[in-house]
Formats: structure tokens, sequence, C-alpha cells
């Protein structure tokens, strides 16, 4: 099967066809840096961190590009309030984004440009635009013409006599129709500013997205990424300004992630269900957050909650679980010359499901089958001394280190993995480590005394408490139920 994409432009899954065959340009909008990143803004960067190791995973050359909107009006408000300067709050929270996002365990693009280093680049794409007829200076601000590029709303469907109707412009501005958006705005007192043909000002948002996406991957290029509340205005705007300056299709394929609610309720800090990625992460392993994205289509809703939290925590333990079992056992069993197709066949599903529009949720749904078939065949009468058995569990455990590597996944040493969340689990039930320790030692007691009715009365208590105990060769062990 090969790869098809949901393309927002036809509403459609299209076959995904690269303008140069085995290269991928690909231009994904980054954060406008004013504040701390929240759960939406995870969301997005791990789908398209997913769609850059898959891409690459096929053997495409990638260039990823994602950028930093580092001038903007919630950017000099906020250094206005906190007296510093917009370049100095922008720098603050970049750092902050980077280290988020390697918290989160993404790779880094191949390119993360600032707004404000692509001036020149800006003001050259706003002269072209003046020059194709397509844009207007007034008073020191460009706007582009909407009626002007006759397939404007092309990508968001919508109707443009019906927004017309409802549109105003708003005092200050200095545009022909209530539509039209800015592409370069005068300067105003206290904020910064770059010399142009227009006077001293400042880069509309949309026209930066066009001007680095076209300064890295050209005027035409593969991809273009999101979130679903880019679609309009900013996607629709950057399309219509490129397109209108160069006369050819900008992007081929536009690709937008579904949104994240709290609760079933929209994320909003009026609400106070508002969480940042470092709130998450006081809490929850960056890994379970990963895994919990991954778990439903990237254009789909989620619903980001405490208990879909814990259930992500314990799907993603028992792939642990699993691979820390096929460590060990497999340390004691020599390689041999018998050959498993099992890991193929995985393989096989794993990318059926991922060419599907990069449908994580369905590919994580084989992982699962893989976890429970290599666990069967672990308990297995005498496996260590079936070498077709062993070769079939190395086979898969291999194939989840691969394929783990492209979801960015079961990169941890499962046993301090596993340690580490049933220390973090058990912030929420009421009982300590030593206690579990204690109650152990004295089942184990009641056990060599023959005193089974306490035994089983200790194993009792502590399910009720969320403990599962773990009988095995080596002794009792526990885990979060």
């Amino acid at each position: 099967m090969s790869l098809r994409v949901y393309n927002t432009l036809s509403g459609n899954k299209e076959l995904f066809e690269p303008r140069v065959p085995g290269k991928v340009g690909m231009y994904v909008c980054g954060v406008t840096v004013y504040d701390y990143c929240h759960i939406g803004h995870a969301r997005a960067n791990i789908v398209f961190d997913i769609v850059y190791r898959y891409l690459k995973y096929s053997d495409y050359d990638v260039t990823y590009v994602r950028n930093y909107t580092d001038v903007d009006d919630k950017i000099i408000n906020r250094a206005n309030e906190r007296g510093i300067t917009s370049q100095q709050l922008s720098e603050e929270f970049i750092q902050a984004f980077d280290e988020d996002m390697a918290r989160l365990g993404l790779d880094l693009p191949t390119v993360q440009p600032k707004a404000t280093e692509h001036i020149d680049h800006i003001i050259a794409l706003v002269e072209r635009l003046i020059a194709n007829g397509k844009a207007y200076a007034s008073d020191g601000d460009v706007y582009f013409a909407v009626e002007s590029f006759d397939s404007y709303l092309k990508l968001s469907k919508r109707n443009l006599d019906e927004m017309q109707a409802g549109a105003r412009i708003a005092p200050g501005e200095k545009k022909r129709n209530p539509m039209d958006f800015a592409l370069w705005k005068a300067a105003k007192p206290g904020e910064p500013s770059w010399e142009s043909p227009w006077g001293k000002g400042r880069p509309g948002w949309h026209i930066e997205c066009s001007a680095m996406g076209m300064e890295y991957l050209g005027e035409s290029f593969d991809i273009h990424g999101g979130g679903k509340d880019l679609v309009f205005p900013h996607h629709e705007n950057e399309i219509a300004q490129s397109e209108a300056a160069t006369g050819q299709p900008f992007v081929k394929y536009w690709l937008h992630n579904g949104f994240v609610n709290v609760n079933q309720e929209k994320m909003s800090k009026s609400l106070g269900n508002f969480f940042t990625i470092r709130d998450i992460l006081k809490t929850y392993d960056p890994e379970v957050v990963r895994f919990f994205i991954l778990s439903a289509h990237y254009r789909s809703p989620i619903d980001f909650s405490d208990q879909n939290l814990k259930e992500a925590r314990l799907g993603l333990s028992r792939f642990y679980e699993g691979l820390q079992a096929a460590a060990e056992v497999l340390a004691e069993c020599p390689p041999s010359d018998v050959e498993a197709t099992d890991g193929a066949e995985l393989t096989a599903k794993f990318r059926e499901a991922m060419d599907d529009d990069f449908n994580t949720a369905q590919a994580i749904g084989y992982l699962f089958e893989g976890i429970r078939t290599m666990n069967r065949l672990m308990a297995t009468k005498k496996f260590r001394k079936k070498a077709d058995l062993v070769a079939s569990v190395r086979s898969l455990y291999d194939t989840f280190l691969e394929l783990g590597k492209v979801l960015g996944m079961f990169g941890s040493e499962p046993k301090a993995w596993l340690n580490q969340q049933r220390l973090s689990a058990l912030a929420d039930l009421d009982i300590t480590v030593e206690e579990i320790d204690a109650l152990i030692a004295e089942r184990l007691q009641a056990r060599q005394d023959k005193d089974f009715a306490r035994s089983d009365a200790i194993r009792d208590e502590l399910a009720e408490k969320g403990i599962l105990l773990l009988d095995g060769a080596g002794g009792t062990d526990w885990k979060i139920r």
C-alpha cells in the first residue's frame, strides 16, 4: 500500500506523490512565543514529528521547516507589561518551547527560522504583491486585496459574500474592504519596527510564513501542516498571498490536526481548564503524554483528562512489561540460525496503518497485538528449549525497538521506566512503597508458616488498594493494577 494523506484542500485522501521523487518539503506553523506552551501545542508538534519520522522511515529525504513567530501583538503587549523588550520575551519563550519539545522526545526540524530574521524576504514578497496589483499601501500599512484573488477561501470552503456582509473595518484600519488583511503594519510608539518602502513598521502574521516557507522550500512545496484552528484565516491567507505573488500552487497537501478538549470541554483560561506542557509533565511521564496523543488519529478530536492519561500510562506500561520480559529471556537464549517472520508481519501491518493517513491509533493497535503474541509465546511451556519460539520472540522484540523509533517510544530502559511509573502512580493511592514491601515480607513469612489464609488476605488487601502482586522465580514483585 502506498502512502495516502488527507488533504484539507480537496477534502479527500490522496495518493502522496511529492513534487520531486524521493524528496519532501514540509512546513509546519510554529508557536507565537509569548507564553508557555499548552497541551494543544503538544499535540500539533507531536503529530508532525510523527509525519516527519515516518516520511524519513519511508526513505524520503525530508526538509522540515518549523518557524517561530517572534514579532506579534501578543508578544509586544506581554513584553510591555513586564517592562522588557519583545526580543527578550521571545527569546525566553523560544528557549522554553525548545525545552518542552525536547522533553516530549521530538526530533529537531531541519530549519527553525525566526520571523524577525527574515524581514528582507517579507518586504520583497510584499513588494511583489503590490507590483502584481494584489496589494496596496495605505498610510504606512499594506493590505492584501482579497477580491483580487479569485479562489480566496478555497481551503476553508467559506463564502466570501456572506463573510463580507458581517465584516467591519476596525477603528484605525485603513483598508478598502473589511476582508482585506495586513501584510505590513505601520510602526506605533513602543513597538519594534524595521525600515521599509512604506515607512517603519513590522510584518503581519500571515506573510511571515509565506516568506519563510518560500525561502527554505521554494515557491511550491509538498506539505503544509498545523492545527485545525489555522485553516482560517492563517492558512487561507497564506495561500492567497503566496499564489498571488508567484502565480503557481503554493502547497500540494494541507494537513491539519484536530482539537484537544479538556474533560470534554474546550480548553480555555476562563474555564480554568488550561494546562501547560510543564504543568502536565509534573504529573505524567513525557512518553505517556506522547502515547496518549498517538492513541487517537491525528485528525480526530481528543479529550485530555486525568483518566485518559492514566489509561495511557497503563497501556504504555504493558509494552514496557513485555519488552522487559523479552529482554530477560532473550539474554538467556543465545541467537540461533532459525529465522522467524513475526517481526516482518508486524512491520507490514504497522506500515499499512501509517500509510493510511498516518493512522497511529491503528498502528498502536497492531503493536498491542504483537505484544500479546510475544507474551503468549514466552508463556509457552519449556519456551527456552524451543528455538522457533525464541526466534519469533527475538524477531518481535527487535521490531518493537525499530518501530518504536518511528513513534518516538520504547526508547527507555524498561525496568527503570516501569519503576518510575509505579512510584508516580502511588501518589494517587493510599499506600507507600515501604508499606507494600512490609506486607510482601509479611506474606512471605505467612506462606513459610503455611498460614495461607493470611497470605491470601494480604494479597486481597493490596489488590483493594490497586496493587497487583507478581509471584515469580526471583520472588514477589508488584505493579499498579
